[in-house]
């Protein structure tokens, strides 16, 4: 069923953006921590100014924001996707009985699940618990949640003239006003520990999923839109890149402190699909966000982009407008990095399996690839989210070999 009449879930954006803008000064834009407006760092750590403009806790540690700046750290900083999980139990208490889509439309639940990893470890930062298939339904399309099954649309584009029942003008407040929510409640209830990173799926592979109706091993009905259909494919991947800049602005207007957009469907695509349908709109975005952030005197934020698979792009990924570039398991760092240059920080990319390996075992994986990525300009991270069956325990060993060995290395280095 389209238009689910999810226009009473978001507020007015005004009440996002309290006070009258004219009282603001604006200032040239600059890579600061907390979503704050006109460049008040009071938040951040830097012992500047008094009170942010939502009152948002100092920030005590800012350790993953300066690695995304390139500037130096004491030790790596850590986070882990999906960290907040069903790999968690109290995860699994606090879903139980509760539709996945309404826990997302949920504020409350999704600062609760969004903390619930940071009281066991010491991960240097938190991502808001969404779901990239929000944007979507944002655009009028059903997605449920399908035990044993995953996402699930059930009515997928699949002709062209599909396209026209989608809402061509989204209010991304009145559609996805409850993330907003959820990262303002959020922001205040990390009382300053660690920043809060706000996320959003790129537009091919959101594409991807609201043709194929959920996941797909080939993605054959989406790549067949890109042969077949050219330019519908490119109308709806630009509606999808106005929707998810707009998407992302809030989240930082809401109070994140940065950003990363999952283009978790790259592999699909080989070099001349993804530098066709794929690249030109993480780079819109990248480009475009900024350019809003600035016109709304908000702080730029660091933005990482994450291209599963996409190896044969990372040249192209560093010079598309992110701090950070993320990678999956299956590149060495030394050709990433060889690849991207020293322009960017790079973030990723132990094996999620190898956390099903003995502590000790993990200790060893963490202490290779800090060697191997360097403990600057490097933000530790799995290639891929962790997984339902893992075990608690070997994911805090992971953080606590992040810490350990990349202070050792600072040490000696």
């Amino acid at each position: 069923m389209w238009h689910r009449g999810m226009r009473s879930l978001g507020k007015a954006r005004s009440a996002l953006h309290a006070g009258p803008r004219a009282s603001r000064r604006r200032r040239s834009p600059r890579l600061e921590g907390p979503g704050t407006r006109g460049g008040d760092r009071s938040d951040e750590g830097g012992g500047r100014g008094t009170t942010s403009p939502k009152g948002f806790p100092k920030l005590k540690n800012d350790t993953f924001l300066r690695a995304a700046r390139g500037e130096e750290t004491e030790h790596t900083p850590v986070w882990c996707m999906r960290q907040a999980g069903r790999y968690l139990p109290e995860f699994r208490e606090t879903r139980a009985a509760q539709d996945f889509f309404d826990t997302c439309r949920s504020p409350k639940l999704c600062c609760e699940l969004t903390l619930q990893p940071l009281r066991r470890f010491p991960l240097d930062a938190a991502i808001i618990f969404s779901d990239i298939l929000v944007v979507p339904q944002a655009l009028g399309m059903e997605v449920v949640m399908v035990p044993g099954k995953g996402p699930t649309f059930p009515e997928p584009l699949k002709e062209v003239e599909d396209l026209l029942k989608l809402r061509q003008k989204v209010d991304v407040t009145a559609e996805l006003g409850y993330v907003f929510q959820a990262i303002t409640l959020t922001r205040h209830s990390l009382e300053g520990k660690v920043p809060l990173i706000g996320f959003s799926g790129a537009p091919w592979t959101l594409m991807s999923y609201m043709i194929e109706g959920g996941g797909s091993t080939t993605m054959a009905k989406a790549k067949s839109w890109l042969y077949r259909h050219p330019e519908a494919s490119h109308r709806l991947l630009r509606l999808l890149t106005d929707v998810v800049t707009d998407y992302l602005v809030g989240q930082v207007a809401a109070g994140a402190q940065a950003l990363q957009l999952f283009e978790s469907h790259a592999g699909h695509l080989g070099p001349e699909q993804f530098q066709e349908f794929a690249l030109p709109y993480i780079r819109d975005i990248a480009r475009d966000v900024k350019s809003k952030l600035k016109a709304e005197a908000l702080s730029l934020v660091p933005m990482i982009v994450f291209a599963k698979d996409a190896h044969y792009a990372l040249r192209d990924l560093a010079q598309a407008g992110y701090e950070v570039v993320g990678l999956d398991w299956t590149i060495q760092p030394q050709e990433a990095r060889a690849q991207v240059g020293k322009g960017v920080t790079l973030q990723g990319n132990l094996d999620p399996c190898a956390l099903y390996a003995p502590k000790e075992k993990i200790g060893e994986l963490v202490k290779k690839m800090l060697e191997n990525f360097g403990t600057q300009r490097y933000i530790a991270n799995l290639g891929h989210g962790l997984y339902p069956d893992m075990n608690p325990e070997h994911v805090g060993a992971f953080v606590e070999a992040v810490h350990a060995h990349s202070r050792q290395i600072n040490k000696h280095g």
